[in-house]
Order: structure tokens, then sequence, then C-alpha cells
């Protein structure tokens, strides 16, 4: 049995604030440490239910946030940037049994802990086939096209909810409660790390291959906080206006979708001014 980890730091132990997941600073470096308690708890509690192999693949920001010299060693990380399939890399290659969501949050608009989706800002909302969507629901189509099931989800209460309607039947662990996007009553991680690790290792036994699922097609749209970041998205071929800062494209697979998401994030990322956005 391999799992693979999609390891996200909005939603880890402790994190409530911008300073918290931003890399280089001083609160970052404090963070860190519970981010790689949260993903070690997951990781002891999937080898306890019977997991041979544990990849966890670093998703947040730059992709270098976790700490390989305090990781469980019996798992192997995947970290860095300009992954073919972002967060859920590693899904595509046929060998993975299950995938865990540790450390999600939920998507741009939404209530919850640093709520985005994808771009910490400019993004006001991202809907796929007309639901409102997180990155979880997202990554949960795109692994499901190659027969993997979400089978854990760690983050905030509201993110536990969420996650409801694309993994109603993975354990989720909620490490902190909202109280706005940027405040929560947060758990010791003591206490997370030993929720997590319970968790995981009920979840262990949902990690079994079904068939790849065939969903399409999708229509994603996005709406934008500034009119000349629509216009930017429009560049990607496919890509088309839909209303007042809002721009959607239909794909035949979720597989592409997340592709053509990653290159319309990357573009509108380019066109932010500091100023006025």
């Amino acid at each position: 049995m391999k799992v693979l980890i999609s390891a996200d730091m909005e939603g880890a132990t402790g994190v409530t604030w911008p300073a918290d997941v931003l890399p280089g600073g001083p609160q970052w470096e404090r963070c860190r440490p519970m981010f790689t308690s949260d993903v070690n708890a997951a990781i002891e509690g999937f080898f306890a239910g019977g997991a041979d192999e544990v990849l966890v693949n670093e998703a947040h920001w730059t992709m270098r946030n976790l700490l390989l010299e305090r990781l469980d060693d019996r798992a192997e990380m995947l970290t860095g940037r300009h992954k073919s399939l972002s967060m859920v890399e590693g899904v595509q290659h046929g060998d993975v049994d299950g995938i865990a969501f540790v450390g999600y949050h939920t998507g741009a608009g939404a209530e919850g802990v640093l709520a985005h989706t994808y771009l910490a800002n400019s993004i006001t909302g991202v809907w796929l086939n007309g639901v409102r969507a997180s990155e979880g629901l997202l990554n949960a189509h795109v692994v499901a096209e190659f027969g993997v099931p979400v089978v854990l989800v760690t983050g905030d209460d509201k993110t536990v909810e969420d996650a409801k309607g694309y993994a109603p039947a993975a354990p989720g662990v909620a490490v902190k409660d909202y109280v706005s996007r940027y405040a929560a009553v947060c758990r010791t991680p003591a206490r997370t790390a030993a929720d997590i690790r319970a968790a995981a290792t009920e979840a262990a036994a949902l990690a079994v291959r079904t068939e790849p699922v065939r969903g399409g097609p999708f229509t994603v749209e996005l709406e934008f906080d500034a009119e000349h970041l629509a216009g930017a998205a429009t560049v990607v071929p496919g890509v088309a206006p839909t209303g007042e800062r809002r721009v959607a494209y239909t794909t035949e697979t979720m597989y592409e979708g997340i592709r053509c998401f990653k290159a319309v994030t990357t573009l509108v990322s380019a066109a932010v001014e500091e100023q006025y956005g």
C-alpha cells in the first residue's frame, strides 16, 4: 500500500495569519515545526494502519516549507516547484492507493482560515461546474481520474465540512476552529498530532485503488478582484470572458483542467501590481 500526502500549510496546526505561511519570516520559521508535526502524525498513522510506503508532496507556496530533517524516516518527500500536477504530483504514476490532504483550507470567497484558491488574493471565487471550488475539490477530481481515493483531510473545521462534499468517506481532522479569515481557536500540536495519527490509522483501510472516474466535461469559472486580471487570464487558449471580472474554460478531463488552471493563475499572478493589484 502506497499513500501520497499532499501537504499544504494554511490548514496546519497553529496557523492563522499570513506571516505564518509566507516563507522567510520569523513566524513562518515558528510554524514550520507544527506543519511538520501534522505531516509526521499522518505518516505514523498510515504506517500503523498497514501502509508500506508514504510519499509526501510539498504543496505550499515555494513547496519548500516542511523540515526534511524532522520528517519520519520511513517516508520520502517530494519538494520544490514546477511539478506537472502541482499539489497532487505523483498520483499519475499508477502506484498510489490513496491520497491525504493535510493542512488544507477552504476556497476563495468562502469562510475559513486563510481561505483562498491557489493565489493568496486576486481570485475572489472559483466554481467547478457551478459549484464553489476549493483546492481540495479541484484536486479530488484530478486524483479520481487516476483511480485514487481521498482518504484523509485535515485543516480547520470549515475545511473538514467542505471535504464532506468531495470525500464523504474520508475521516476529517479539525486542528482549529474558524473565527475569521485570520483567527481561530487552536489545539496544541500534541493534541492535533494524536488526532491526526488516529484518523490516518483508520483511513489506511480506505487506500484502495478504484477504476478511474471520467466525470467530464469540466467547466471552471474564475472571478478576480480587478478587470485587468481577467484580461490576463484570456491569454491562455480556451479561456474566455463570461462577465465582469470573470472568465471560464471547459476541458474534457480534470487533468487538463488543473493544468489550465495552473497556467491561468501563473499569468494572473504576473499581472498583479504591487500597489493597485
